[in-house]
C-alpha cells in the first residue's frame, strides 16, 4: 500500500487536522514523507535479510531442503498466522470472559448496587 504524503497533508488541512508543531501545508508533506521513510528503510532492509536467510543457511552447511522450507517467504506466512491466531485467541479470551452486558441487561459495577439501602 503506498501513501501519497502529500494528499494526505492536503486532506488533513481540508478537514482541519494537524500535527502539532508542523505547519499545515507543505511542511506537514515533508514531516508525513519523513517519518515514512525512516519507518519503511529498515523494514525492507529487514525483508531482504529474510529473503536471503536461505542463502546464509545453505553457507553453514544446513540441508538444503530444510533451509528452502524454513526460509524466506514461509518464515514470514509463518510468523504472520502465529500472529493471527494470537490475535484471535486474545479477542476470544476477552470475549469469554467480558461481563458487562451479556447477561442481565446492566452493566456491572463493583458494588453490587446495594449500598443504598
Amino acid at each position: 500500500m503506498t501513501v501519497n504524503p502529500n494528499q494526505m497533508a492536503d486532506d488533513m488541512k481540508k478537514n482541519g487536522g494537524f500535527i502539532p508543531g508542523i505547519k499545515p501545508g507543505r511542511s506537514t508533506a515533508d514531516y508525513l514523507d519523513n517519518v515514512m521513510s525512516r519507518i519503511t528503510f529498515p523494514g525492507s532492509l529487514f525483508l531482504g535479510l529474510v529473503a536471503i536467510l536461505p542463502a546464509f543457511a545453505m553457507a553453514g552447511g544446513i540441508n538444503m531442503q530444510f533451509a528452502q522450507f524454513y526460509g524466506g517467504t514461509s518464515l514470514l506466512i509463518l510468523v504472520g498466522v502465529i500472529l493471527d491466531t494470537l490475535q484471535q485467541i486474545e479477542s476470544h479470551l476477552l470475549m469469554r470472559h467480558y461481563d458487562g452486558l451479556m447477561d442481565s441487561g446492566r452493566i456491572k459495577g463493583k458494588s453490587s448496587g446495594n449500598s443504598m439501602m
